[in-house]
């Protein structure tokens, strides 16, 4: 076995959908490809979303479309745990070494709060963080307006990074999201923190995830440099969207695996139509998961930040 690592890393919040699958294929496609290890971790932190039963139903799905993994929660390895819910110690080590630069600060800005200070400008997520609160300690006690979410004090600087898929990304988190929050008021990790916390843990060389998280990447580049390692490589795989164009996590019903597998449709048919939409095979015949990697070529997923399902990609009645 080589020395690359991957990961898939799911969230329990509802079924495995047509596009997780497309990234989870094109995760396994080059974990194996390269003949490295594969890991699966459940991001399961925003704990009032996560929905009973749906992380074993997602697990299942996977393995129904053939996909297999190396270490998870299911399979144990020597990076346990691995699900996010049970990794706090990982997270308040992190938060601790980077209250000891004096790095964090404590803030009970809302969303509102943020979005009525003039000055803020906004990008792709949403305005930037004004630094309202930047001269309040990470052991404030306050008081508070609401309980206060913890932030990373961010230093103007151009952050780069190389997408083989997506090309060149350069950005300065200063000026484009400002200070992001590592913990949220109500104790919940945030996304950008737990990542970067797991992937230098767990030792990922490559991480293979959606276009739509593209812009979020330079803030884990620089998190990762300030928690004294270097992010893995990361590429983007284009994000698969409905047939109307639409987000497929946000669309209501018939685009799940589940849905496709109780309406009749095969594993082969599922990972054939996707390698198609892909652009990894000219036509959408059934195909096993495996079969495909003689030919892959993660070059075919180059430069398109998204593609659209097929109307036939509808479940069968």
């Amino acid at each position: 076995m080589s020395g690359y690592c991957g990961r898939f890393a799911p969230s329990p919040t509802g079924d495995l959908h047509l596009g997780s699958a497309a990234t989870a294929l094109v995760t396994w496609l080059c974990a194996r490809a390269a003949g490295g290890r594969l890991i699966l971790r459940v991001e399961d932190i925003d704990r009032p979303r996560v929905l009973p039963d749906v992380e074993a139903r997602q697990l299942d799905d996977l393995r129904w479309l053939e996909l297999d993994w190396d270490e998870g929660p299911d399979v144990g390895g020597p990076h346990a745990p691995y699900r996010q819910s049970e990794r706090d110690e990982y997270y308040l080590a992190a938060l601790a070494q980077l209250a000891s630069r004096d790095l964090l600060f404590a803030c009970d800005c809302s969303r509102r709060d943020i979005a009525r200070v003039a000055s803020a400008p906004h990008g792709e997520d949403g305005p930037r963080y004004p630094g309202t609160c930047r001269g309040r300690r990470a052991d404030d006690d306050g008081p508070w307006k609401r309980p206060p979410a913890t932030r990373l004090t961010v230093a103007p600087g151009e952050i780069l990074v190389d997408d083989p898929l997506q090309g060149r990304l350069v950005q300065d988190v200063a000026s484009v999201v400002g200070d992001f929050v590592l913990r949220r008021g109500d104790g919940i990790w945030a996304y950008q923190l737990a990542v970067v916390v797991d992937d230098l843990a767990m030792g990922v060389t490559e991480i293979v995830r959606g276009a739509d998280l593209l812009t979020s990447t330079p803030r884990q580049v620089l998190l990762a440099q300030l928690l004294g390692g270097t992010l893995p490589a990361v590429a983007h795989a284009p994000l698969v969207l409905g047939p109307d164009g639409a987000r497929l996590a946000k669309r209501a019903g018939g685009m799940t695996i589940r849905e496709h597998r109780d309406g009749g449709r095969t594993a082969q048919d599922i990972v054939g139509l996707l390698a198609h939409v892909l652009g990894l095979r000219p036509t959408a015949e059934p195909i096993d998961a495996r079969a495909l990697l003689p030919t892959f070529d993660r070059r075919q997923l180059s430069g398109r930040p998204s593609v659209r399902l097929a109307a036939d990609l509808t479940p069968r009645p």
